[in-house]
């Protein structure tokens, strides 16, 4: 027997427990975000049949030897245990895991308030952990984790083989306390302190444009169950403020619940026009279409551009590529992440589960763009500076060390009109003085050497000129202003 218990757009669930949202690596709670949705299945396996019944006969055997002749007594749960986790593993798929215990409880809760982590959705990547999305105003994004960043450690343990669940368990914990995550990023290698925080569950952040009163802008940070709710109340407020058009952001926003995408899409989508497919293995591919079930009947007929960029994933593309498909809503920034496929969730007993992959989701034209992402109409990059890597912030820099990390602050002093002069990595004395003017100028001791308290002041200066500096956003407001 199967019981659905997730929402989806032709039933609405009874219960709101096990449902996707992203990933918040919290202390209290630990909510996944799996693919670009979770359908919850209960799944009676008695009743399977098997393609081959001599591989089947073949695990048996090996059972029953290990049982009767091993010199001593097995643990019979953990032979079956370890039986399904290499099935599941021999999938090589980043979105298909044996949960077993708390992973499996943590997995069937609802998130539903404020949690203490670090705010990032992350995936297998070969034998590590990668970095999905750090979500906006995270602890991870405020540290400069970035979309692919692979996590190698956490607290100097490797993370060699770790589980999702594994590596999510041991980043999380209390507000204010520090966990220390060993950072590849392309050929770099580096450490990085994140401090915990709260991470709030409002989705949905939406103001006008200061310079341009008529556009609004209104930033998704994921598809959790109030986004719905609160994109339309943010419309609604920018309209009586006089926007006339807005501008969506969808970068750095890993996905989360799919009746959330779906409902977003079709309150900016004519009726009857697809808003995604979702193909499975065999059969036809099921396709959903908007509609006034959907978004209630309320529609935005304004003129929008929507943001999107390497963080934008799953729930995210499918908003983004059912507006720009079926809307002709332009996409301005840079390619979005490519998750393209649909999880379920087998429950093996009151105790277990996995998540399997069970389908490719598709776009409204049926384009499949799992590890391709979506390209955006209008290519806009952040300023150089904002693509430099992340610096040890554990570490003192000071006057006469000579390093790659030294050069890459000397560039942050620089992009902070903080005059290091050479950028060469060579710490000398004009640097020590640039060091000095940026450290009074934010009230901490001048030292003139670069500690980690500093080292982290400059990565959050430079984040907020980022955001100042932010080309996609501009063209986007360009674009709309001209019309």
């Amino acid at each position: 027997m199967q019981k659905d218990q997730n929402q989806t757009p032709q039933k609405k669930a009874q219960r709101k427990h096990r449902v996707s949202l992203v990933v918040y690596l919290t202390s209290t709670l630990l909510a996944f975000l799996v693919g670009i949705f979770i359908t919850v299945l209960v799944m009676g396996l008695k009743g399977a049949t098997t393609a081959n019944s001599t591989d089947f006969n073949q695990l048996n055997q090996v059972y029953q030897a290990i049982s009767q002749q091993y010199y001593r007594k097995p643990d019979q749960k953990k032979l079956v245990t370890g039986a399904i986790k290499g099935m599941v593993s021999s999938l090589d798929d980043p979105y298909s895991e044996y949960l077993s215990g708390k992973q499996a409880a943590a997995l069937d809760n609802t998130v539903s308030g404020s949690f203490e982590g670090i705010g990032a959705e992350i995936q297998k990547k070969g034998h590590y952990i990668q970095i999905i999305s750090p979500m906006v105003n995270s602890p991870a994004k405020k540290a400069g984790l970035k979309a692919n960043d692979v996590i190698t450690a956490i607290n100097q343990q490797s993370t060699a083989n770790w589980s999702i669940t594994k590596a999510s368990q041991k980043m999380r914990g209390p507000k204010g306390t520090k966990v220390t995550l060993t950072i590849k990023r392309g050929q770099n290698q580096f450490k990085v302190a994140v401090k915990r925080d709260v991470i709030p569950v409002k989705t949905v952040n939406a103001k006008l444009d200061k310079k341009h009163p008529t556009i609004g802008k209104i930033q998704i940070t994921s598809f959790a169950e109030p986004t719905f709710k609160e994109t339309k109340q943010a419309v609604k407020k920018l309209r009586r403020q006089g926007a006339k058009s807005f501008v969506l952001d969808v970068r750095s926003n890993p996905g989360g619940i799919m009746q959330q995408a779906l409902k977003m899409s079709s309150m900016f989508v004519a009726n009857g026009k697809p808003l995604m497919q979702v193909q499975p293995r065999t059969g036809k591919a099921t396709v959903y279409r908007a509609s006034k079930k959907l978004d209630g009947g309320f529609k935005v007929k304004e003129p929008v551009k929507v943001l999107i960029d390497g963080g934008s994933a799953s729930a995210a593309e499918i908003f983004a590529a059912a507006l720009h498909q079926s809307a002709n809503i332009d996409l301005v920034g840079t390619n979005s992440f490519g998750k393209g496929t649909v999880q379920q969730v087998v429950s093996l007993d009151k105790k277990s589960e996995f998540k399997l992959t069970v389908a490719k989701w598709l776009t409204p034209q049926g384009d499949w763009i799992n590890k391709k992402g979506l390209t955006p109409t209008t290519k806009a990059k952040y300023p150089s500076y904002a693509y430099l890597p992340l610096v040890n912030n554990q570490k003192t820099y000071q006057m006469g060390d000579v390093s790659k990390q030294v050069a890459t602050l000397q560039k942050e002093l620089k992009a902070l009109a903080h005059d290091p002069g050479s950028t060469n990595g060579y710490f000398d004395q004009q640097t020590q003085q640039a060091v000095q003017a940026f450290q009074r100028e934010h009230q901490l001791t001048q030292s003139g050497k670069l500690d980690p308290a500093t080292i982290q002041q400059l990565q959050t200066s430079l984040a907020a000129k980022i955001e100042q500096h932010d080309n996609a956003y501009q063209q986007a407001v360009t674009q709309l202003s001209q019309k």
